[in-house]
């Protein structure tokens, strides 16, 4: 499997599908809005493009294991690289919306849970390597990433401090805490239901959890989860821009204008503010040592170093 990016000519169709309006006035508004997303879309396409010229000397080729996470839209030409913690469960709920040949019209009305059975969406990793090789080639792909800390914060918080997590908290709790708590009680062994963010950061860094196979999905880095290097991704959406890059994309592909990215609620949702408080209590060489195992994801999607860090 090689990296492909889409031709210029397939671009400039999708480009060619946005900005449609009845009305001139609106038509002119909406094309500088286009324009403007548009010269955006181009400076994170061209950050990540130097970015991993820098930083990756050897390309290595596309295994299928790779292509788990790119879900497939056949009928829009459309791949989508899904990141745990960066809305989704949203964006396969929309997914299935266009895919689904007129059984789901509402994203809302598909319950979180089905957004996430896998027979529900086909992934890239199950096609041949000719039909992959021309999915790569051909269709609008693209990601939605968000700052490192907050997603890595927000995984916390939803998988180890919610009490119906509890294939989590035995699969991973249980083990974090017999690893990185002093003197842990029996009850905390077995339920592994009260890790503490220090506990999870001590997990992440333990080369032991290295060594034992990829991160869970939910922490793992864009970078490892996406390829961004080696699939060049025409879209580069952001949490932090994702009701108008949601948009964006639905316009590229000439979606049904009926078809809409739902808003995010904002009750639970973890801010910078929220990811400083849960870093107070890690020391500046923990802290350290996190930046430089997400630095990556921090270079090639260009988020500045947190201000709350204690590590310059």
């Amino acid at each position: 499997l090689t990296p492909f990016s889409a031709s210029e000519e397939m671009r400039s169709t999708w480009q060619g599908k946005a900005g449609r309006s009845p009305l001139q006035a609106l038509y002119e508004s909406d094309q500088l809005e286009q324009s403007s997303l548009q010269a955006v879309h181009q400076q994170r396409r061209e950050m990540l493009s130097s970015v991993c010229s820098r930083y990756t000397r050897k390309r290595r080729l596309l295994q299928p294991d790779d292509l788990r996470h790119l879900v497939v839209d056949d009928t829009h030409g459309l791949l989508y690289c899904y990141v745990p913690k960066v809305a989704c469960t949203n964006w396969k709920r929309v997914m299935m919306v266009l895919t689904g040949q007129g059984k789901y019209q509402d994203p809302l009305e598909i319950p979180a849970h089905e957004a996430h059975v896998p027979s529900n969406l086909r992934t890239l990793s199950e096609y041949s390597v000719p039909e992959i090789n021309y999915r790569l080639r051909s269709y609008l792909k693209f990601v939605f990433v968000r700052e490192p800390f907050e997603r890595l914060v927000s995984a916390y918080r939803n998988k180890f401090t919610l009490s119906y997590n509890t294939a989590f908290h035995k699969r991973y709790g249980t083990e974090i805490i017999r690893r990185h708590r002093q003197e842990p009680s029996d009850r905390a062994l077995e339920r592994g239901d009260d890790v503490r963010f220090e506990e999870f950061v001590y997990y992440l860094l333990d080369p032991r959890t290295q060594q034992e196979g990829p991160f869970n999905e939910h922490w793992e880095r864009v970078h490892s989860l996406c390829h961004p290097c080696i699939i060049h991704y025409d879209v580069v959406g952001k949490y932090e821009t994702l009701a108008e890059d949601a948009n964006y994309i639905l316009q590229l592909v000439g979606a049904d204008t009926s078809v809409k990215f739902p808003a995010s609620s904002k009750t639970r949702r973890t801010t910078d503010n929220m990811a400083a408080q849960f870093f107070q209590d890690i020391s500046p060489f923990y802290q350290r040592r996190l930046f430089n195992l997400y630095k990556m994801d921090y270079l090639l999607f260009n988020y500045s170093i947190p201000s709350y860090l204690r590590i310059r």
